[in-house]
């Protein structure tokens, strides 16, 4: 009698959904487990909680004037800003594929203004600019760049996305409000305060609690575009609390108005529709290396230089770790020397553009939070920004009131790479510790970034381990070493 065996199928692997058209296949939409409506509106939330760059810029840039007493105006800065965030947005959305953010570097555009204009004249400050963002290009297109980001310890680089939680955390609060300075006529030596004067009050107050309760609650619900959701609802309670209770603006003639808004007040403006104004273009001059001094000139782009090459690392490691594009042990993600060369580019044409360099944005992790993963995020942000060039007026809506509820919230989300930081051992727990708390505490990615890698290796010395060092951070470590004793290379050089 013979057997027969019945064969069995082997099982079927799950397979992911097919592509569905050109733009789902371009920008990996189903393979990163997203869609396009999702994308549409992440694009939206990260719009609206870094459009205030648009009316931000202008005041630090446009006001600030250069050693010749001259200014480059507020409504050119804004023209200039919107346009080179527009652009350069889509670029990253387009050649880097991550939904990624570019507009002027905060921190960036103020060390431009006051420790570099005013020195020379503007066009000069925009040439030392561009010289910047050429140097940061030519080091990603030699590899260095990127060789840095891989040379970067996984428990830095989850201190470093942690940090940044804590940063922009840290940048809802103060632009809500809720955290103040305290006044020098104070007499005292603690620096922040609750509110403005120890106590919550003022129906500005009352809004950005409102959103921060209604933004946590989307999120904590998973709600779809919980975090867009959350400013537009907080929004439109900014817009009726004002008109009930005008509480106006945080200055008034001059003077300080505590219960104030903090930046825009949330009221339609008229007219709703301005034509840009972009004559700031191509206002460059090469000219500081001659009339400031060489050397003057080669420190204040070193400083440049290192500020936004590691600025744009933390923001990077942080956004590619919350989007989960980063590798597992974090030492890559996917397009990183692209996403590296749009930002170098993105300097440049800052500079060129005269808006100060521009960088990837950390708030570019609301829309991330809101379900974004792809280019398209990047590309919807930047066409908004394309619109603002136009409504530039209806942008100012936006209170920093109902944008810093989101901040917030998504700076919870993102203290949670913590887990990932041994702190049983203290060669780890003390450069993270310093990484985390000096970004939020010295307003900085790039201090805290520093004080870690400085840190990480004058402990692993300490350790006997110096072997497990890799030599790009024994380089990077120097370089912020000179970073930080800037003023005394200056007082040893004579630079003034």
């Amino acid at each position: 009698m013979s057997v027969t065996t019945q064969d069995h199928a082997a099982p079927v692997e799950p397979t992911e959904p097919a592509p569905r058209g050109r733009l789902d296949r371009y920008f990996e939409i189903t393979h990163r487990g997203s869609t396009v409506r999702r994308e549409v509106l992440a694009g939206l939330t990260t719009f609206a909680t870094m459009a205030y760059i648009v009316v931000l810029n202008p005041l630090i840039i446009g006001t600030a004037p250069d050693a010749d007493g001259n200014l480059l105006g507020i409504a050119p800065v804004a023209g200039v800003t919107a346009l080179v965030a527009a652009v350069m947005t889509i670029m990253m959305g387009v050649v880097g594929r991550v939904p990624f953010a570019v507009a002027t570097g905060l921190g960036l555009n103020a060390f431009v203004a006051y420790a570099v204009a005013s020195q020379m004249s503007w066009a000069e400050a925009m040439g030392l600019v561009v010289v910047e963002g050429l140097i940061i290009t030519v080091l990603v297109l030699t590899g260095f760049r990127k060789a840095v980001f891989r040379a970067i310890p996984a428990e830095l680089k989850a201190a470093i996305a942690a940090g940044i939680g804590l940063f922009i955390a840290m940048i809802g609060f103060v632009d809500g409000g809720l955290v103040r300075r305290v006044p020098d006529a104070a007499g005292t030596t603690v620096p922040v305060q609750l509110g403005g004067d120890g106590t919550l009050r003022g129906w500005t107050t009352v809004v950005f609690l409102v959103g921060l309760l209604v933004t946590g609650i989307l999120v904590a619900r998973r709600v779809k575009a919980g975090v867009l959701v959350g400013i537009v609802v907080t929004t439109v309670v900014a817009v009726i609390v004002n008109a009930l209770a005008k509480p106006g603006p945080a200055f008034v003639d001059g003077k300080p108005n505590p219960e104030g808004w903090r930046l825009n007040v949330p009221t339609l403006p008229d007219p709703l529709i301005q034509k840009p104004d972009l004559h700031l273009l191509g206002n460059v001059s090469f000219g500081a290396f001659a009339n400031v001094g060489l050397m003057t000139a080669l420190l204040l782009v070193f400083t440049l230089v290192l500020a936004d090459f590691f600025d744009v690392m933390g923001t990077t490691v942080g956004l590619a770790k919350q989007a989960n594009l980063a590798t597992e042990d974090g030492t890559d993600m996917p397009r990183l020397g692209k996403v590296l060369f749009v930002d170098g580019v993105a300097a440049v044409a800052g500079g060129a553009g005269s808006a100060s360099s521009a960088t990837t944005y950390v708030e570019s992790s609301s829309g991330i939070a809101d379900g974004g993963r792809t280019g398209l995020t990047s590309v919807v942000t930047g066409v908004l920004f394309l619109g603002a060039l136009l409504l530039t007026p209806l942008v100012s809506l936006v209170p920093s009131e109902a944008a810093g509820p989101a901040l917030v919230v998504v700076g919870a989300l993102m203290i949670r790479q913590v887990k990932d930081i041994d702190f049983t051992d203290l060669g780890v727990a003390v450069p993270a510790f310093l990484t985390m708390t000096l970004m939020p505490f010295t307003y900085s990615i790039t201090n805290g970034i520093g004080a870690g890698f400085v840190s990480w290796v004058a402990i692993r010395v300490a350790q006997g381990r110096a072997r497990e060092i890799h030599p790009l951070l024994w380089a990077v470590a120097v370089a912020f070493v000179i970073y930080f004793g800037i003023n005394l290379v200056k007082a040893v050089t004579g630079v003034s």
